[in-house]
């Protein structure tokens, strides 16, 4: 099945690097789980509440250079959180990435996922442990994609 992306997508992709627009635009095409993206670029403004409600952990976030995308994915019309359909939608942006060229980190492990073989899950899996390690608590962030910084500043 080929989903789209719908009209209010496409309008929180405005002002979002052109490369990662790219590889949103050709993961809708590929993946077997229909997504929206429900942010892109942020202002000052919009990162401060986000981080003053705990919603956001940081001030350097990606969303305020246009540089990420958050995602919702979507079983018929309701908007669903079930991290398995994020493994779905991240398998398709790793594809997607390749397809284009592009690297790609995802927020649930942190890591380049378009230069990985290994499963997702398992990349998952050995950030928890990494985290563990270091007696810091994980950051899983799913819906969550970025252009690395080493490559876009």
């Amino acid at each position: 099945m080929s989903f789209k992306l719908s009209v209010r997508s496409k309008g929180k992709l405005e002002g979002v690097h052109p490369d990662l627009v790219r590889v949103v635009t050709k993961a809708i095409q590929i993946t077997p789980v229909d997504f929206g993206v429900t942010q892109g670029l942020r202002t000052l403004e919009q990162q401060r509440a986000y981080v003053a409600s705990g919603a956001s952990k940081t001030m350097n976030s990606r969303h305020l250079t246009g540089h990420a995308v958050d995602v919702m994915a979507y079983i018929g019309r309701e908007g669903r959180w079930d991290f398995g359909l994020y493994i779905q939608i991240a398998e398709a942006f790793r594809q997607a990435a390749r397809i284009e060229g592009v690297p790609i980190r995802w927020g649930a492990c942190w890591m380049r996922i378009d230069t990985s073989t290994e499963p997702l899950s398992s990349m998952v899996t050995r950030y928890v442990a990494q985290c563990k390690e270091r007696k810091e608590k994980p950051l899983i962030d799913g819906p969550h994609f970025e252009l690395p910084k080493v490559l876009y500043p």
